[in-house]
């Protein structure tokens, strides 16, 4: 990339970001990313949440480090959650990331 071209649309990379790629360091681990596992459309487990922000039957919102997570569907509800993980069941129609 050169010098004077603008750089895409979107949120800066920090330098310790930068090290945790280039190292291939887990990002989950180092940056306290969350991690988002779904499993069809009946389950879905998110790692390194923050908090519930809104828990509803049609959405449930997480909020995470970084973002907020909307999940979208029927019959949702929290099978069980700790300080770092939480799973979510019912029928999940969409997944929406929030700044």
């Amino acid at each position: 990339m050169k010098r004077n071209q603008k750089k895409p649309q979107g949120r800066e990379t920090t330098l310790r970001e930068k090290m945790v790629t280039n190292l291939e360091l887990p990002k989950d681990l180092m940056l306290g990313a969350s991690v988002l596992t779904v499993t069809g459309r009946g389950e879905a487990l998110i790692s390194n949440y923050k908090g519930i922000l809104e828990y509803r039957d049609s959405f449930i919102r997480v909020q995470t480090k970084n973002c907020r997570l909307q999940i979208s569907g029927a019959h949702l509800a929290i099978d069980y959650y700790t300080n770092e993980e939480m799973k979510i069941t019912g029928w999940i129609e969409a997944i929406q990331y929030e700044n």
